[in-house]
């Protein structure tokens, strides 16, 4: 069982930046690659970005290709995503979500979630 809680959500300006964190319990926390994902009002649930187990393999979304980083620092059980360069349609709830293996792109195949953060940009 893994559980995961998100924080560093809020207001931003366009252009601005934020860092959402992702903290696990869990010792096996490390056997799991782990998934952003965010869902505006009235859209489906989206990928963002993901990052292997040991962190040596990280994947983007094209809308945030070159604006935000995807790190983990499993001896923290926290995994992060910097977000840089901030638009008004990043605006979502951004949720985390892990998985045992390898990295997948589509929201079914994670296993487990957190309750989300809001990320606001105003134009």
């Amino acid at each position: 069982q893994v559980q995961l809680v998100e924080s560093g959500g809020g207001l931003v300006q366009a252009g601005g930046s934020l860092r959402l964190s992702c903290a696990a319990s869990g010792r096996t926390f490390r056997a799991y690659a782990v998934g952003w994902f965010r869902q505006a009002p009235g859209k489906e649930r989206e990928f963002v970005a993901a990052i292997s187990w040991g962190g040596g393999s990280t994947y983007y979304a094209d809308s945030v290709k070159g604006r935000f980083t995807i790190s983990r620092d499993n001896a923290k059980n926290t995994v992060y995503l910097q977000m840089n360069s901030l638009k008004p349609e990043d605006t979502a709830v951004y949720y985390c979500a892990a998985r045992s293996t390898t990295i997948r792109h589509h929201p079914g195949d994670y296993d487990y979630w957190g309750q989300g953060t809001q990320v606001t940009v105003s134009s």
